[in-house]
Order: C-alpha cells, then structure tokens, then sequence
C-alpha cells in the first residue's frame, strides 16, 4: 500500500507544495510546530532515508537545502532547523523548521491550526524565494 507521501507525489491528495523536481518534492507539513514546516521528500518511496541509494541521498540532501534557503528568506527566523524522525510515516522524509529557539523544533510541542489562507500564504512566500 502506498505512503501519503506517495499518494501526494501521484496527485491523489492535495498538498501545499513549495518546491518539486523530477526526484524530490517539498511540501508544508499540515500539523507544522512553526508556520513554515516544510517536508522534504523523495519521490521514490523508501521507508528509511539510510536505505536510500547514495545518488538519491545526496540528492534529497542538496534539495533540501535549496528549500531551506528559500525558507529562511520566507520566514524569518534565526535558522531553519533539521530533523529526521520516519517514525509516523513509512517513506523517507525531512522535517525543516524555522526556528527562534532549539524549542521550536520539540516534536512533543502543540501543532499549529492554521487557515487554508495561511497555508496558501506561506506556501507563496517560500515559492517566491527559490
């Protein structure tokens, strides 16, 4: 059975997406910790991101830094943190979170509600950066 994140890749669920090529996507994380939280993923979908061939590794890696530029750019914060946890979804993924604080980035905090206007909004800033 295919992961949401595939089922996102193929068009079958909506998705705020900020940044795309052939081989990767990136998209705002529906229950963000910070307005900004971005999911960065493969399209190939891999359960864990060290199974992942080194070509598409790195590639995923170097993606996810150009996301992240556009990122800080976007959102304004001190630095974009990095986080990889794969746990609540079987397909390989990196969480990039503006942050202010190492607070920011605790993945026990509350998630934010946001507006499909504020998603749009956000999802157009990051865009414009890259």
């Amino acid at each position: 059975m295919a992961s949401i994140f595939t089922k996102i890749v193929e068009g079958e669920i909506p998705a705020y997406k900020v940044a795309e090529d052939e081989n990767y996507l990136a998209f705002l994380d529906i229950f963000p910790l910070a307005k900004g939280h971005v999911l960065v993923i493969p399209k190939k979908e891999v359960d864990y991101l060290f199974d992942l061939d080194d070509e598409l590794y790195i590639g995923l890696q170097l993606f996810a830094k150009r996301v992240a530029a556009a990122l800080k750019k976007a959102i304004p914060c001190k630095k974009v943190g990095v986080a990889v946890l794969g746990l609540e979804v079987p397909h390989a993924h990196i969480h990039l979170v503006p942050m202010q604080s190492e607070k920011d980035i605790n993945f026990s905090n509350p998630k934010l509600k946001l507006s499909e206007e504020e998603f749009k909004e956000i999802t157009e800033k990051i865009k414009k950066e890259l």
